[in-house]
């Protein structure tokens, strides 16, 4: 899981080990032949950037950029971590049995986890948040190993079956004292969706929505062709693109253990958790990226993916048609890839290094 809602800022692409916002990259002057209107802002403990082509009405071009803020602020507003005053903080706090009353958006974000974490057997749990928290990976960002014993105490707090969603009465409920959630593995992803869908709102046809890496587009960039949008290269400084893919109607989500982790003894301790272990997830696995229609959805499959590991997280995406990209360390700073048919069908373009 990964601390996006935290209210340090982040620069561009910082969490989740992101996918890099390329769109239009490799533009040459003169060729724009459609307008392009571009919009930015702080949200989520990190950037959002938007982007408008096509015709655009005088209401659209001023409205875009305050639409975009309001959502993900309300989002944020409702989800966040970091917030005492926020639904999930008043979720987090309730006793067992207690059914809390919670907004839509907010029980639209539990219910689509409940079943990302039913259709992965767990590998993606919003209730992960007391190990989240045991490594330091939460609000009090104080990095350390917990002891086997700490780990040990917090398993029987962390099971996505002990949170019932009642969407009739607009309630959120858990079976078990002690249960918190931690909505950071799919709640940027869904403040995107949110985002994407207050342009259409207003009459957007041609846009490019992004906040920390997560995206989601529609229709053509300012020069008639689709969006391009870069899948990060892990473990360099900066941001280099790895791999770049045109996307339209269609949104694109990256887990990683590249940017929020620390390193004791020699190991590297990643805020991607492992519900089963309570532990940093270890393999060969650097970074997973998931395309879809829902940004929601793909952010939370890049976790479970990521969570499951290189061979059963691959294997898994093939089983199920999903359209994903896993880079792994090969050893000697050196990256290997592998893309399911389904992304094959992208016609994504490498980046020479």
């Amino acid at each position: 899981m990964d601390t996006l809602l935290s209210p340090r800022r982040r620069t561009l692409v910082k969490a989740l080990g992101a996918t890099a916002l390329l769109a239009g990259c490799g533009e040459a002057p003169g060729l724009v032949a459609r307008p392009l209107a571009a919009f930015q802002g702080p949200a989520m403990g990190t950037v959002w950037n938007a982007k408008l082509a096509g015709p655009l009405a005088d209401s659209l071009a001023s409205k875009a950029s305050s639409a975009v803020a309001a959502a993900l602020e309300g989002v944020v507003r409702r989800m966040s971590t970091y917030l005492d005053s926020s639904e999930l903080a008043r979720f987090n706090a309730a006793p067992a049995g207690k059914a809390v009353a919670l907004s839509r958006e907010t029980l639209e974000v539990f219910a689509l986890a409940r079943e990302v974490s039913a259709a992965t057997g767990g590998a993606f749990d919003v209730t992960v948040a007391p190990a989240v928290d045991a490594w330091g990976f939460g609000p009090s960002k104080a990095r350390r190993i917990p002891s086997s014993a700490e780990l040990a105490a917090v398993a029987a707090r962390i099971d996505w079956r002990a949170i019932s969603v009642d969407p009739g009465a607009g309630t959120l409920a858990k079976s078990r004292d002690g249960v918190r959630a931690d909505l950071s593995g799919i709640a940027k992803g869904y403040g995107v969706d949110v985002a994407a869908r207050s342009l259409e709102a207003l009459g957007a046809t041609d846009y490019l929505v992004e906040a920390g890496g997560e995206v989601r587009v529609r229709g053509r960039n300012a020069e008639g062709k689709p969006w391009r949008v870069g899948i990060e290269r892990p473990d360099v400084a900066g941001q280099q693109a790895y791999l770049v893919v045109p996307l339209d109607g269609l949104s694109m989500a990256t887990s990683g253990d590249y940017r929020i982790y620390f390193e004791q003894g020699g190991r590297r301790y990643s805020h991607e958790i492992d519900p089963a272990t309570r532990e940093p997830v270890r393999g060969s696995l650097a970074s997973v990226t998931v395309v879809a229609k829902d940004c929601a959805w793909a952010d939370a499959m890049a976790t479970a993916l990521f969570v499951m590991g290189a061979e059963r997280g691959f294997a898994y995406a093939v089983q199920q048609g999903m359209a994903a990209f896993f880079i792994e360390r090969a050893g000697n700073g050196r990256l290997s890839d592998r893309q399911t048919p389904a992304f094959a069908k992208l016609g994504a373009a490498r980046v020479t290094a």
